[in-house]
């Protein structure tokens, strides 16, 4: 099969080691990620401040990008589920809201891949730390991802899962909403790292770097030594350890 992965702009320019830590754990089972560089952001800040012709003109960009394959995986819920509005974009074109359905139908969270289209829970790797996980409200919420992730850590040897106080609680970042009200995204960010001292966990882990970026921030900000990864991070750690 022709996967193809969506990097999206966090990891891109700033988290590679996740994008990374994807393509050395999918190459472990004869996946082999190819990279359009055509892509670019998926829309999702024009989108959600209401410029929809800006946003429609990037996914046209991300929709031709990967056209040619037959899955598309990003370590990003929230990216990934900003892909499930673009036939909203594109309901008064025919050709391209069949593309944008088409494209929709095959692009994949990186655990909803792992778990759903290869049908892996174990990766055998080894974890020795407890480890505490922030859901991400656009992957549990608009993709429903929830199980892939808790079977994945629960199969890695030696990690203890610690749940999360109030976990649903969204992090406050919320992309352009922590510029416009960054004080009640400040407030609730507090609100969550509060939550995540609470069970002394040595590591926080999630789906979604924008969510990690902002928790992460904010437990450097108060010298908190609680490590900050993406599951897929901590998966190709777990493995090169085991």
């Amino acid at each position: 099969m022709k996967v193809s992965l969506f990097i999206t702009c966090l990891s891109d320019a700033i988290y590679p080691n996740v994008g990374e830590s994807m393509v050395r754990l999918l190459a472990e089972y004869g996946v082999r990620l190819e990279f359009p560089h055509v892509q670019t952001c998926c829309g999702q800040p024009a989108f959600n401040s209401g410029y929809w012709d800006d946003a429609r003109k990037t996914a046209a960009t991300i929709i031709e990008a990967f056209e040619d394959c037959d899955f598309v995986i990003s370590p990003s819920g929230s990216c990934t589920g900003m892909i499930h509005h673009y036939p909203k974009l594109f309901e008064q074109d025919a050709s391209m809201l069949e593309k944008a359905k088409q494209l929709q139908a095959k692009s994949y969270e990186f655990t909803q891949f792992i778990v759903q289209v290869l049908g892996i829970t174990d990766l055998g790797a080894s974890f020795p730390h407890k480890v505490t996980y922030h859901p991400s409200c656009h992957g549990s919420r608009l993709l429903g991802v929830k199980e892939e992730p808790i079977a994945l850590m629960e199969n890695v040897r030696g990690l203890e899962l610690v749940p999360l106080p109030f976990a649903e609680d969204c992090c406050g970042f919320g992309g352009t909403f922590a510029v416009k009200m960054s004080d009640i995204s400040g407030a609730m960010v507090t609100e969550k790292v509060d939550h995540v001292l609470e069970t002394e966990a040595e590591v926080l882990v999630g789906l979604d770097m924008a969510c990690l970026m902002n928790i992460g921030g904010n437990l450097r900000y108060r010298n908190k030594p609680v490590r900050v990864m993406h599951l897929a991070e901590l998966l190709y750690e777990g493995v090169k350890n085991a």
